[in-house]
């Protein structure tokens, strides 16, 4: 199985994807201690990530933690694209930092758009929706890829530990590849970890909030930061927990901080042999790790490093289009996009595909298909907010006591009130723009 970020395929089996590519699952012991969680991941639209762990860590002990996400401007903003939006501004009520990144970078080197339609894209399609949904300026950046040098430089500088053989393995390049394509994930990883440079509030837990088809990103940017820490924390072979420096100068000096910290983390059987870079614990267990490793990723920055912590990210399915295909762009009657009038996301819907049965009467008979139904998910991912109600659609369709007609018509209302309030507010959010650009 391969996993491109710039097709449009229907990923499907989100188990096999699990174990083919390491992701864990997003059970509900990630997320129930969380502030009124949101109906994304309590519903298992979220089922996937990576390190989250360290974000409801950061949650409950009210550290600091910054959430990176983009937006590729190289279309109308619909349904699929508000559901990142809709986690963002969740976890911008619980304390994180927000850093919004547009793409224009990879819009260009993928999608052949150039950065002039890109910013016009940005500025009048996805921003106003953004304010629209309730993002607040407060604790909130966007900035433009192109424009932002700490992205760039960090996309060049950190590339050196990242091989033509990795960029081919993890995203498929060959020959036929031209270049910019081939340098915009390492953009998009300088995306994705400057927001711990100290000038954008220092190193600290990052999520990245994505659709699957994005982990090649994760993966890339998760290596890059463990590539460039000069401490490395582990159990060896022999069951024995190690801090090992990484790199080949002052190796003295390093040692001698990390035992410092080491001593001030209560630790008193230490063996350190210089020569092998390594202090030994012998009175750590293996619930120490991370604990260790963050208080050295912290000292890291003083001492010549970058201290980064591995990138989190969450996993989401994506909605099926209105068709039974990929919500799309480019195929306006798959999506409802944010700037529909009410009359044209009604029609959308009443021709949508649903998973009830031939005739009135089969239905009434042996029930609807709800997991496979597109308007349910329109319930489900956007325009139900109670569970109960949303449970009682689900048996009532499957028990053949409720029409898709009836469904269609709900959602249709649901919708409409929807699209009008955001309308509205798109318009006023028009002025405010300037008050989250970076």
């Amino acid at each position: 199985m391969k996993i491109d970020p710039w097709s449009s395929t229907i990923y499907q089996d989100y188990s096999r994807l699990r174990d083919e590519f390491g992701i864990e699952e997003f059970s509900k012991n990630l997320w129930k201690d969380l502030p009124k969680p949101h109906k994304l991941l309590r519903r298992g639209v979220i089922f996937g990530h990576r390190g989250f762990k360290l974000i409801t860590d950061s949650v409950k002990k009210k550290k600091p933690w910054a959430i990176l996400t983009g937006l590729m401007p190289s279309g109308k903003m619909h349904l699929g694209h508000k559901m990142v939006i809709d986690e963002v501004i969740y976890y911008q009520t619980i304390g994180a930092d927000i850093n919004i990144a547009v793409a224009d970078i990879e819009a260009f080197a993928t999608r052949s758009y150039t950065l002039e339609e890109t910013k016009e894209f940005a500025l009048n399609e996805y921003i106003p929706n953004y304010i629209a949904l309730g993002l607040n300026p407060k604790k909130c950046r966007i900035y433009f890829q192109s424009k932002l040098q700490e992205v760039k430089d960090l996309g060049y500088i950190l590339g050196k530990k990242i091989n033509w053989s990795q960029m081919q393995a993890t995203y498929g390049f060959n020959g036929q590849t031209n270049m910019a394509h081939i340098f915009s994930p390492l953009v998009q990883t300088g995306d994705i970890l400057h927001v711990q440079l100290e000038k954008f509030g220092g190193n600290r837990p990052t999520l990245v909030p994505v659709g699957v088809d994005q982990d090649p990103h994760i993966r890339l940017s998760r290596d890059i930061a463990q590539a460039h820490r000069l401490y490395n924390v582990t159990v060896t072979k022999d069951n024995k927990i190690g801090v090992f420096v990484k790199v080949d100068k002052d190796i003295s000096k390093l040692l001698d901080n990390a035992e410092k910290i080491l001593n001030d983390l209560n630790f008193k059987k230490l063996k350190r042999i210089t020569e092998y870079k390594a202090i030994y614990i012998q009175d750590a267990i293996d619930e120490d790790i991370k604990k260790i490793d963050e208080k050295l990723a912290k000292i890291e920055t003083k001492l010549g490093g970058y201290g980064f912590f591995q990138p989190s990210a969450t996993f989401h399915r994506f909605m099926t289009g209105l068709t039974g295909e990929k919500m799309s762009s480019s195929k306006p009657e798959s999506a409802i996009f944010l700037t529909d009038s009410s009359k044209e996301a009604i029609k959308k819907i009443m021709q949508s595909k649903t998973g009830g049965a031939v005739t009135l009467e089969e239905q009434k008979k042996h029930g609807g298909k709800p997991d496979i139904c597109v308007v349910y998910e329109l319930f489900l991912y956007h325009l139900i907010e109670d569970d109960k109600e949303l449970k009682e659609i689900f048996s009532s369709c499957k028990d053949g006591k409720k029409t898709c007609g009836q469904c269609k018509k709900y959602a249709s209302e649901l919708i409409d009130k929807l699209l009008k309030d955001i309308k509205i507010k798109r318009e006023e959010a028009k002025d405010k723009i300037k008050q989250y650009l970076d």
